[in-house]
């Protein structure tokens, strides 16, 4: 069955070789039972390592019915324990969390056995050792003597040829030593049993042959019983453990230990929570930073707002603005898109306010000072609360007429006044807007006479004439007929032989809303002498070089109706759905944030590297953090996961075990994090900064840190369990006991 010819063994450590055992020659035959004794350091437990495959020899030849084994990898020794092997060790090697009947089960399902096949067969060798009673008792809370019967029935019944028992005595009082030889003696009868002992007169009867060792050879080999008929040789049939199988033991593994379990549990929490918040933070500071963007068209860049146009470029009809209202998340339309971008002063003496005029319909909440309007030229005022007139001073605007003033275009304002508004209510804004962020809430009939003003402080303006364009302000003036324009008579000099009467100026106007062109005829200049008779005007001196025009045709150029409205959606979420409907409608719509411009485009580039960079860096450093957290936490396991090569289980089926057990543990830890999040954000839990950072993660980021969170589980594992197999089974064993 197993011979054995000059094997030797030898330990390297630090330079110097250690000699195990030299020369040692044996044939060992199915029937026997094998005592090897002798003094501590004689070789004896390292000739047993060899012969069962724990362990690995350097010189010499063993041979497995037949077959030589010098030439065996680690995978062919682990087949060879599987097919030959059961062993029965001085200090159990049983799993204290499991039961009895579990640590007799567990060797045969890391053998292919199905859990239902073997039921009968547990119980029954159970019953031959006489632990029935304990069947379901942890091996913990059981006597030495009984933990050996749990060992020996585990061997026994994974129904191996070959059985080796180091020292299955030594931790025993004498009945119970007694108990367990009479146990194995029953078996050896169609077995090869191979016991190491110190105590030969416990066994000497019941030996078939005494070995004794010395100073690492074999100085006696005595046959006290010749066994002359060996049986049939053996070889043990398995197959490989079933996925079934691996995930009934890595989810046992999991939770069988509370205080493994609850450590590594606060491992991945920390370490998910710790990738989840470094990146929610990031984005929190990319996000604040696109939102300080600005654009050079829109004031207003509110992330609920659609612009909107026609796609035929035409003018909206009311019947327009009722389709758009009918759709399910459309909260109010600013018709005249425009006043949204555009500020305009409010004067009264020596107090100016600056701000967006808005229609009175589409105010939102009560009013906090005054009362609502009553009449056409009065009006809501909006502003912070911790404005100077706003906070204490409110008695020097509130129920006090301001006056809108005219515009010069592009921005500028003039002295004159265009309308008076009485200020009759105030509204606080949340204290987060701009300093100059004034609304004036006023009725639409008010909108419509300041539409002018608006759309010429918005637009740009180009005079084309004498085939040139040039820069000259344009006046609305009475006198002037239509279609024809006055202008300063020191044009003329710019015309062959000074003629300019008749001669054509071209008006253009533009801006983001639409284009404006008007053709007119100079019929006529002004001079210092003429200036009042033809326009009606005293102030020839700050009118110089303007061009007059007729009132309705200045009209003409700016009292636009709308071509672009903004709609304003409920829901931020649904907006992109809401896009597609308002398309659906023969609309042109966009988001006004995608006309921002972010701040710091340099900046924002860098925090995306840093961020992408950090990310990358706490990932690793978080897996050898918890991988050396993990490793310490798990060093109490390492017994049981070389306990389970000892017993038959490949590196890949301790990988997958300790793969499984540790996919379940960061999978519940996750789902908890995962949970927290959502208390704190349904304020159950009341931690605010949680609650604001949990706004920048979306689904994407939830799952990609759950993939890699698994993915640090498995890297976690996979270095584990290369550790526990660098070395032979007896020497990762014995690193850590």
């Amino acid at each position: 069955m197993l011979k054995l010819e000059n094997v030797s063994k030898f330990y390297y450590n630090k330079g110097i070789i250690a000699t195990g055992f030299t020369k040692v020659s044996l044939e060992l035959k199915i029937g026997e039972f094998i005592v090897i004794t002798g003094e501590s350091g004689s070789g004896k437990s390292t000739l047993l390592n060899v012969i069962s495959g724990l362990d690995s020899y350097e010189e010499g030849e063993m041979y497995i019915n037949g077959k030589e084994t010098s030439h065996y990898t680690k995978k062919d020794f682990e087949d060879y324990r599987r097919k030959y092997i059961a062993n029965i060790f001085q200090n159990f090697n049983l799993i204290n969390s499991y039961t009895v009947y579990q640590n007799i089960e567990l060797v045969l399902l890391l053998n292919g056995y199905k859990k239902h096949d073997v039921k009968k067969k547990i119980l029954n060798i159970i019953d031959q050792v006489g632990l029935t009673k304990f069947k379901n008792t942890k091996v913990s809370k059981l006597s030495g003597g009984q933990k050996q019967r749990v060992a020996i029935a585990r061997a026994v019944i994974k129904d191996t040829p070959i059985i080796v028992a180091d020292e299955p005595t030594g931790n025993l009082d004498s009945e119970s030593a007694k108990d367990v030889i009479e146990i194995l003696k029953k078996v050896a009868k169609d077995k090869l049993v191979v016991m190491v002992t110190h105590n030969i007169e416990q066994v000497e009867k019941y030996a078939t042959r005494i070995i004794k060792m010395n100073d690492g050879r074999i100085i006696e080999n005595i046959e006290l019983k010749k066994v002359t008929n060996e049986p049939a040789k053996q070889e043990n049939i398995y197959n490989n453990i079933s996925i079934f199988n691996k995930y009934r033991i890595g989810i046992r593994n999991t939770f069988n230990i509370k205080s493994k379990f609850l450590l590594l549990f606060a491992v991945f929490f920390f370490i998910s929570a710790a990738i989840l918040l470094e990146y929610a933070s990031f984005q929190m500071s990319e996000e604040e930073k696109v939102d300080s963007g600005y654009s050079l068209a829109f004031r207003d860049l509110s992330e609920n707002r659609i612009l909107i146009n026609k796609k035929d470029k035409t003018n909206f009809s009311t019947e327009d603005y009722e389709k758009i209202k009918e759709l399910s998340n459309v909260d109010y339309i600013v018709e005249d898109d425009i006043f949204l971008d555009s500020q305009m002063p409010l004067q009264r003496d020596e107090i100016s306010l600056y701000g967006n005029m808005l229609d009175i319909n589409n105010l939102k909440g009560n009013i906090d000072l005054g009362r609502m309007p009553q009449s056409e030229n009065e009006m809501i005022l909006k502003i912070r609360s911790d404005n100077y007139y706003a906070n204490s001073n409110y008695d020097e605007i509130l129920n006090k007429t301001f006056s809108t003033l005219k515009s010069q275009g592009l921005n500028a304002w003039s002295g004159e006044k265009v309308k008076d508004l009485i200020i009759v209510g105030i509204q606080y804004a949340e204290n987060n807007e701009s300093n100059y962020a004034c609304k004036f809430y006023v009725s639409n009939s008010v909108l419509a006479e300041l539409r002018s003003e608006v759309n010429k402080n918005y637009s740009n303006v180009k005079i084309f004439f004498n085939n040139k364009y040039q820069q000259y302000t344009l006046e609305p003036n009475d006198k002037v007929t239509r279609g024809n324009a006055i202008v300063d008579d020191e044009f003329k000099y710019q015309f062959k032989n000074y003629k300019i009467i008749n001669k054509p100026i071209n008006i253009y106007v533009s801006n983001i809303y639409y284009n404006a062109e008007l053709n007119l005829n100079i019929s006529n200049t002004y001079t210092k002498s003429n200036f009042k008779r033809i326009t009606s005007l005293n102030t020839y001196d700050t009118n110089r070089y303007k061009i007059f025009i007729n009132t309705d045709d200045y009209n003409s150029l700016y009292n636009k109706p709308s071509y672009q409205s903004s709609v304003f959606v409920k829901d931020v979420n649904e907006i992109n759905q809401t896009i597609n409907q308002l398309e659906n409608l023969g609309l042109t719509a966009k988001k006004v944030t995608d006309f921002k411009v972010e701040q710091g485009e340099i900046y924002q580039r860098i925090i995306k590297v840093i961020k992408v960079v950090v990310t990358i860096v706490l990932v690793i450093v978080l897996f050898f953090i918890s991988y050396l957290i993990i490793r310490i936490i798990l060093k109490s396991r390492n017994i049981y996961y070389t306990t389970l090569r000892m017993l038959g289980a490949t590196y890949k089926n301790v990988r997958r075990i300790l793969d499984i057990e540790l996919f379940v543990n960061s999978s519940l830890s996750y789902c908890v994090l995962l949970f927290t999040i959502y208390m704190i954000r349904n304020n159950m839990f009341n931690i605010e900064y949680i609650a604001k950072l949990s706004n920048f993660l979306t689904l994407k980021e939830y799952v990609l840190m759950y993939v890699i969170l698994i993915i640090i589980s498995r890297l976690i594992s996979k270095k584990f369990a290369k550790k526990l197999f660098r070395k032979t089974a007896i020497d990762t064993y014995n690193e850590e006991v």
